[in-house]
């Protein structure tokens, strides 16, 4: 029988560590353990920390089983865990403003609790983020039963950074808000596989945001608002980390990093009340 599980202590995450994974979640058990799994197989960066915060409406996902055996791995790999419950909920916005009050580190990566990371992924964007110095980079999401759809309208909206990203202001209506096109279905696995990138290397490109993976310099995240504005929009809402990137994005520039070593888990969502647009309350 499973025996119960030490949710971990706060002050574990006060050191100055070079990474911390943040990981919000709601009623989905399953898929945090795969999520976990995934972290717990990433090796070349040791020691770094796992924060998760659950709201679901009944038990919280971590105490299932599966998902309780994965933080044990993590743990017994090296890295802390931090299992904490955020409630009543106050948005998603809320949320991430909590897990990122929560650590310390240099670096964050926000990772949806639907997305199963490859081993290597870790390492290779926070290599991406330190050789390039820009606010954040992340990794778009493949949706694999979407495989054999190929779409060569979207993959015009690759464009790489020939050198460190620059700021830029990215707004709707403008080309480069169209870039998000290229992280829909499988079109970025696709422009990888085209691209032949040798084993071992990684190309940065032009975003106007990203999803479910997103690593961030957590000072620049921090002095850009981070989430805090989730005081100025309603509890349902959606596009928080839309918000938060652009906003970081005007400052310090932004990145994706190609290879993605991210999956979709393409289960149903769990955000079922979206109405308001977080971006576009701040614009």
């Amino acid at each position: 029988m499973n025996r119960p599980l030490d949710t971990g202590d706060h002050a574990d995450f006060r050191a100055d560590r070079l990474l911390d994974v943040l990981v919000p979640t709601r009623d989905r058990p399953a898929e945090l353990a795969v999520t976990l799994s995934g972290l717990a197989a990433q090796e070349g960066v040791p020691g770094f920390g796992v924060v998760v915060s659950d709201q679901s409406d009944g038990d919280p996902g971590y105490a299932h089983p599966a998902a309780a055996t994965m933080v044990r791995a993590l743990r017994y790999r090296g890295h802390p865990v931090l299992l904490t419950r955020r409630l009543p909920r106050r948005g998603l916005a809320e949320h991430r403003a909590a897990l990122l009050a929560a650590s310390a580190a240099r670096y964050v990566l926000f990772l949806d609790d639907d997305v199963w990371l490859e081993p290597g992924t870790l390492s290779r964007l926070v290599t991406a983020i330190q050789e390039l110095g820009c606010g954040f980079v992340g990794n778009g999401v493949h949706g694999l039963s979407y495989l054999d759809d190929v779409r060569p309208q979207t993959h015009r909206h690759y464009r790489e950074w020939s050198g460190a990203p620059v700021p830029e202001r990215i707004r709707p209506g403008t080309p480069e808000w169209d870039r998000a096109q290229i992280h829909s279905a499988a079109n970025l696995l696709h422009v990888t596989e085209a691209l032949e990138v040798p084993t071992g290397s990684w190309r940065a490109y032009q975003v106007s945001w990203i999803g479910g993976c997103v690593l961030y310099d957590r000072a620049k995240l921090v002095e850009c608002g981070g989430f805090e504005f989730w005081r100025r929009v309603q509890e349902r809402h959606q596009g928080e980390d839309v918000a938060a990137q652009i906003t970081v994005m005007a400052r310090y520039g932004g990145a994706g990093v190609l290879p993605s070593g991210a999956y979709h888990l393409e289960s149903p969502t769990t955000v079922t009340e979206r109405d308001v647009e977080a971006w576009e309350v701040l614009m």
